[in-house]
């Protein structure tokens, strides 16, 4: 007969047999965490069974029929929707333009906004800090639809108020639409101005949970505050540095399609060589002939690769300090 400890016995949560007691607590956690549950298999786990797409080459059968009878009695093809995406003319140029923008994105996405964070976190008026979060911060609540009216009452060719200014210094007026070459620094631009303020507040809210005694003892030993930012600030904020980095590496291999589409108008030609990453071309496929089950098979590449790339850059995080790891 197995016998119990001390602790056991005088736990209120096991019971004589040193088995755990369902508590009122459980009960009430449990209440809380079903709406989760629900939603969660609504609107992420059923929407999955589309997966099915993939490997199907969906037609309609019965037009007397559900979405689910055709599905299910088309013809299964296999892998055959996936080679149709990886042989397509323009694949190479589509993931070279989805990794380039978004290894230059990474980059500046955790320097600049630490940079930021650092700055605003060293004013010492609080009106001010607060005024600065708040003008960098709003970018982010604005729709790229009504940011790209914007960008094109700057760029429009006779109009457009860069053009006016050029115009004003003896130089000539730019198409901008039709200059694919300015694009990649006006997107990452865009990108920055964009995100620039939340991942900021991200890092500054950190760097307020920083202990204040820490900055006081440097200061009695004469550090600098470019000293206190490199051995106090930046080693406090590497867990949420590579949190923030290895989440962005799992989208390395998605862009942002209101920045890409909205922001150039369409991504049409001339841009399409600089603007043609995974999103764009998915939507492109979508709104033209191309076969439903094709369409299905490139979002489910995306997806696959996206994850593979976040287990990839967890598992070398790991390996070098297991604590930042995610899982």
């Amino acid at each position: 007969m197995k016998t119990l400890t001390k602790k056991q016995q005088a736990s209120p949560r096991l019971d004589g047999k040193g088995r755990r007691r369902w508590t009122k607590d459980d009960s009430e956690l449990t209440l809380l965490a079903i709406p989760t549950f629900v939603w969660y298999v609504l609107f992420c786990y059923l929407p999955m069974f589309g997966i099915v797409l993939a490997f199907k080459n969906y037609k309609i059968v019965d037009a007397t029929k559900s979405f689910f009878y055709n599905l299910m009695h088309s013809e299964w093809v296999g892998l055959k929707n996936f080679r149709y995406f990886l042989n397509l003319r323009d694949f190479p140029r589509i993931l070279r333009n989805t990794l380039l923008y978004n290894i230059v994105f990474i980059v500046l996405d955790i320097v600049l906004p630490v940079g930021a964070a650092i700055m605003i976190g060293n004013i010492y008026s609080r009106r001010k800090s607060k005024t600065y979060q708040t003008l960098m911060f709003m970018p982010h609540f604005m729709s790229w639809v009504v940011v790209s009216y914007f960008v094109y009452a700057f760029l429009v060719a006779d109009k457009g108020l860069l053009n006016s200014v050029i115009r004003a210094f003896g130089g000539k007026n730019i198409n901008w639409y039709f200059e694919p070459k300015y694009w990649p620094f006006i997107l990452t631009f865009m990108h920055i101005w964009k995100v620039l303020g939340y991942s900021m507040v991200v890092y500054l809210a950190s760097i307020t949970g920083i202990d204040s005694t820490l900055y006081e003892a440097a200061v009695l030993d004469g550090a600098s505050k470019a000293q206190q930012a490199r051995y106090i600030t930046l080693p406090s904020l590497r867990p949420i540095i590579i949190m923030m980095f290895i989440m962005s590496v799992g989208r390395i291999f998605s862009s942002d399609f209101g920045l890409f589409y909205q922001v150039t108008r369409g991504a049409g030609q001339p841009l399409t060589p600089m603007v043609a990453t995974f999103d764009v071309k998915i939507f492109q496929m979508v709104t033209t002939s191309v076969k439903l089950g094709q369409n299905a098979a490139a979002s489910m590449f995306q997806a696959i690769i996206g994850c593979v790339t976040i287990l990839a850059a967890n598992a070398i995080v790991r390996r070098v300090d297991k604590s930042s790891a995610l899982i």
